[in-house]
C-alpha cells in the first residue's frame, strides 16, 4: 500500500510542477515589465511561439528577430504601462517600416 501512496504522491508532485511551469509562461496580455525579469527559458518559449505565428506574415519575423527586438524595447524605455502584445506589435511595425525603407532605396 505504501508503494501506491508514493506513486500518488509522485503524480501529484509532477502535476503541480507542470502547473507551475505553465503559469510561468509569458503571455501576450502580461505586462511588458515582466520581460527583463523573466528567465531565459521563458523568453525563449515566448519568442518561439510568437516567431512561429508571425513568420507566416514574413520569414524575417522569426524567433531570433523577436528576441532581439523585445530585448531592445525592454531596455530602451519605460514599459510599465505596455503589455507583451504592445511590444510584439511594435516589433512587427518596426520590421515593416524597415522593409519599406529598404524597398525605396
Amino acid at each position: 500500500m505504501t508503494g501506491r501512496a508514493a506513486l500518488w504522491g509522485l503524480l501529484v508532485a509532477l502535476s503541480l510542477f507542470g502547473s507551475a511551469q505553465a503559469a510561468a509562461r509569458l503571455k501576450m496580455d502580461d505586462k511588458a515589465s515582466l520581460w527583463p525579469r523573466a528567465a531565459a527559458s521563458e523568453k525563449f518559449d515566448f519568442t518561439q511561439r510568437v516567431g512561429q505565428s508571425m513568420s507566416t506574415l514574413s520569414p524575417d519575423l522569426d524567433s531570433a528577430y523577436f528576441m532581439r527586438c523585445l530585448e531592445e524595447i525592454a531596455n530602451i524605455g519605460d514599459t510599465k504601462d505596455l503589455t507583451m502584445s504592445d511590444m510584439v506589435r511594435t516589433c512587427v511595425s518596426l520590421a515593416g517600416s524597415h522593409a519599406g525603407a529598404e524597398a525605396t532605396e
